[in-house]
C-alpha cells in the first residue's frame, strides 16, 4: 500500500535522540506501526509485538530478553497489554544511562488509556516523552484533497483505498473490531451494543455540548455510566471533548463540553453516509466539517496552544478560540462555504468578550482576504501553516 510520509517523524527522531524512551500514542490502525518502522529503518532495531502470541511468551521474562537488545531500539508494539513491563524498562534505562547509552532505547506504541499512562507516569518518569500520532491531516495530504479527506476520514486505509465505497467498508469493519474487540480490553463491561448506540449518537450531534441527563436517559443508563463510557472513547483518542472557555465576562456562559468524534469519516461510516453528495445533503454535514476542521487545526498547533469553545446563555459564539498564553489568544469560526462567508452577529460580540487579537474565518475556499471589522478570512490549510509556524 501507497505510504504517506508523516510529519510526525521528526519530532519522534528527535525525540529518540533526548530520552531513553519515547511514548507514541494512537488509535488502532492510525499507522502507529507502520511510522515506527519508518523509523527503525537503517537503525540496529528489534520489534516485538504484544497482541502476536509468541512476542508476549518471549517476554514471560522480559528483564534477560530486553538486557540482550542493550545498543538496540527496542520497538514495543500495543504496550498497554503488559502494563507492568514499565517496571522493568525503568530499570534498564537506569542501567544504560550509566553505561552511556542512555538516549533512544525504547520507542513504545499504544492506546492512550488511564492505566497506561498512570503506570507509565509513575514507572518512567523522567525517562520518557510522549507524542500522539492522529490520522491525517490536510498538511499530509494536501489542500486539493480536502472534500476526500473530510468525506473518508484520515485513518490512511481508509484515505487510500481504491473507491468510496472501499473505504466505507473499512470504516465500518474499524468501528466492528473496536467495540468486540478493543473496547472490551479496557473495559469488560461496556455492552458492544450499547456503545454503538452512543457513538452513533455523539456522530448525529456532532460538536453539540453534552447533554448527559439526555444521552443517559436516550441509552437507559446512569449518567455515571455515561460518563465511564465517554471518558474511555476520550482516553482512546476517538473523541475530543472540547472544554469551554470560561473567564470572567460578567456573562452567563455555556459550561458543558463540547464532544467532537475525532475523524470526520467514523462520523459518516456510523450514519452510513457514502459519498460527498450524502454527507452534504445530511444535517450533519455543518458539524462534521466542524469538526474536521477543528482537529486539523489542533494537529497543526503547537502542544503548548489550549483549544476552547465560547458561547453565552444570549448566542455570542466562537467554535474555537486557540490560547497561546494569558492574553493571547484567536477567535476561529469555522464555514463549510466556498463562497465570502460573512460571520455572525454573535461573533463579533463573543470577540469582544474575550478580547480576541486576531479574529478570523476559516472556510472551505482557497483565497485568503479580509473583512470588515478586523476579520481574517483564510482557507483551511492556511489557516493550519500559521499555527505550524508558531511551533518551529
Amino acid at each position: 500500500m501507497k505510504y504517506v510520509p508523516r510529519r510526525l517523524r521528526s519530532d519522534i527522531v528527535s525525540a529518540l535522540a533526548e530520552q531513553s524512551a519515547v511514548g507514541l500514542l494512537g488509535p488502532r490502525q492510525v499507522g502507529k506501526t507502520t511510522l515506527a518502522h519508518r523509523i527503525a529503518a537503517g537503525r540496529d532495531a528489534v520489534y516485538l509485538d504484544l497482541e502476536n502470541p509468541e512476542d508476549l511468551a518471549l517476554l514471560s521474562e522480559p528483564r534477560p530478553l530486553l538486557a540482550g537488545y542493550a545498543g538496540k531500539l527496542v520497538i514495543l508494539d500495543e504496550v498497554q497489554r503488559l502494563p507492568g513491563l514499565f517496571q522493568t524498562l525503568r530499570g534498564l534505562i537506569d542501567q544504560y544511562r550509566r553505561a552511556g547509552l542512555g538516549a533512544g532505547r525504547f520507542l513504545l506504541l499504544g492506546s492512550s488509556s488511564p492505566d497506561l499512562l498512570r503506570q507509565s507516569a509513575e514507572s518512567l518518569a523522567g525517562r520518557i516523552a510522549y507524542r500522539e500520532l492522529g490520522p491525517l491531516d490536510l498538511g499530509e495530504t494536501g489542500q486539493g484533497q480536502v472534500d476526500r479527506l473530510w468525506l473518508r476520514g484520515g485513518f490512511p486505509s481508509a484515505w487510500l483505498a481504491g473507491s468510496d465505497a472501499a473505504s466505507f467498508v473499512w470504516r465500518r469493519v474499524l468501528i466492528r473490531t473496536y467495540l468486540e474487540r478493543d473496547i472490551p480490553v479496557f473495559d469488560s463491561r461496556l455492552p458492544a451494543e450499547t456503545l454503538r448506540r452512543l457513538w452513533t449518537m455523539l456522530a448525529h450531534n456532532q460538536g453539540a455540548p453534552l447533554n448527559a441527563t439526555q444521552l443517559a436517559s436516550s441509552l437507559a443508563v446512569h449518567v455515571r455510566t455515561l460518563n465511564r463510557y465517554i471518558d474511555l472513547l476520550v482516553d482512546l483518542l476517538l473523541v475530543r471533548r472540547l472544554p469551554p472557555w470560561s473567564g470572567n465576562v460578567g456573562k452567563r456562559l455555556v459550561r458543558s463540553p463540547r464532544l467532537y468524534l475525532r475523524d470526520s469519516g467514523i462520523v459518516h461510516a456510523l450514519l452510513g453516509l457514502r459519498r460527498l453528495e450524502d454527507v452534504l445533503a445530511h444535517p450533519v454535514a455543518g458539524g462534521s466539517w466542524e469538526g474536521f476542521a477543528i482537529e486539523n487545526l489542533l494537529a497543526a498547533a503547537p502542544d503548548w496552544v489550549q483549544p476552547f469553545f465560547y458561547r453565552t446563555q444570549g448566542g455570542a459564539e466562537v467554535d474555537l478560540v486557540l490560547d497561546f498564553d494569558p492574553g493571547r489568544r484567536w477567535a476561529v469560526e469555522i464555514k463549510r462555504s466556498a463562497s465570502r462567508p460573512a460571520p455572525s452577529r454573535g461573533f463579533h460580540t463573543a470577540c469582544a468578550d474575550i478580547e480576541a487579537q486576531r479574529r478570523i474565518v476559516v472556510y472551505g475556499g482557497t483565497r485568503a482576504f479580509p473583512q470588515p471589522n478586523g476579520v481574517e478570512t483564510l482557507p483551511l490549510d492556511g489557516l493550519m501553516e500559521q499555527l505550524r509556524a508558531k511551533g518551529r
